[in-house]
């Protein structure tokens, strides 16, 4: 059966109430990523269709319609009458050292392509009711010990440049009435991607230790808990404008090393130096690795979100042992 209203429901079983009407059917821009795929299994799990936007040509009229960072939906109409979108699509900014024209392709993949998919959702005659977009703690910068939450204001740098020119790119949206949310992500812990991927052969192999000083915060949140806010801000009709993606438990790097290590039943006793992570990765070492933000999910805990693994070492252990 297909979707011809913007109202059609869907009844699911919940912890709190027996039955729950739900809306329906919601797009997913990154949708073949690590948190798009999931976020689709969590999705068609709930009995919620979805329809992947996908660069190339789709291979079902049904379940993908087609669109690009350059050109936008190919065929808005087939986004009429959505409840929601999900957009998580733009270049990895850990795929390779930051040259002017990597940097060229982070900004545009996410400002440009962001603006656009906003102003194509604009003219659409049956607007989805939200669009929760990804954004990044990257936002903040390099802030020291200095407590971060959804009101303080976007550090200096590349990357808050980029986070704060994501975010202004969804007023298209908003300006037609659709509720926005951006997901301000912070350091996702998933054995199969990111931060965490990358640091599991030297750690195995007893060369993983702090980098820099390790007292740079890293707010980190599990990946199972990204999926659970995204989808919480899909559905969660008070929430609006920035939100913090993080576990309410920030570590620094060095805390971060040493429970990644008691974890493994690995040693942390060889630290990389800051001018060592400068000289291997560039700006990027300065803006990922070495960069303080000790953010915090204010707006997620007053709207009522329970975080599913709060605490590192649980975190790590489920991650890497479960």
């Amino acid at each position: 059966m297909t979707d011809t209203k913007p109202d059609d429901t869907l009844t699911i079983e919940n912890t709190e109430t027996s039955t729950q009407a739900r809306p329906r059917k919601v797009a997913v821009t990154g949708a073949s990523g690590m948190i798009g795929s999931e976020v689709v299994r969590r999705l068609s799990s709930l009995g919620r269709p979805v329809v992947k936007l996908v660069r190339g040509t789709p291979k079902s009229t049904v379940t993908e319609a087609q669109w690009s960072v350059e050109e936008g939906l190919v065929n808005p109409s087939r986004l009429e009458g959505l409840y929601g979108v999900i957009h998580l699509a733009g270049e990895n900014i850990a795929g390779g050292r930051w040259t002017e024209d990597m940097k060229r392709r982070i900004r545009s993949s996410r400002v440009h392509g962001t603006e656009k998919l906003c102003r194509d959702l604009a003219k659409l005659h049956r607007r989805p009711k939200v669009l929760v977009c990804a954004s990044a703690i990257g936002y903040y910068g390099d802030r020291g010990t200095t407590i971060l939450d959804e009101t303080s204001p976007p550090g200096e740098g590349f990357l808050p440049d980029v986070c704060r020119e994501w975010e202004a790119a969804t007023k298209p949206a908003s300006d037609a009435g659709i509720r926005v949310v951006n997901v301000r992500i912070g350091v996702v812990i998933s054995k199969e991607g990111g931060a965490l991927a990358k640091m599991l052969l030297p750690f195995k192999m007893g060369a993983g230790g702090k980098v820099g000083s390790g007292k740079q915060y890293w707010s980190w949140v599990s990946h199972v808990d990204v999926v659970g806010v995204l989808l919480h801000s899909l559905d969660c009709e008070t929430l609006s404008g920035p939100v913090n993606a993080v576990s309410p438990n920030a570590v620094t790097n060095a805390e971060f090393t040493d429970v990644l290590g008691s974890v493994l039943h690995r040693p942390t006793i060889l630290p990389m130096p800051a001018f060592a992570a400068k000289l291997a990765l560039g700006q990027m070492a300065d803006d990922l690795l070495l960069a303080s933000a000790h953010v915090v999910p204010k707006k997620l805990e007053e709207s009522g979100y329970e975080f599913q693994y709060p605490q590192l070492r649980e975190c790590l252990q489920h991650e890497l042992n479960g």
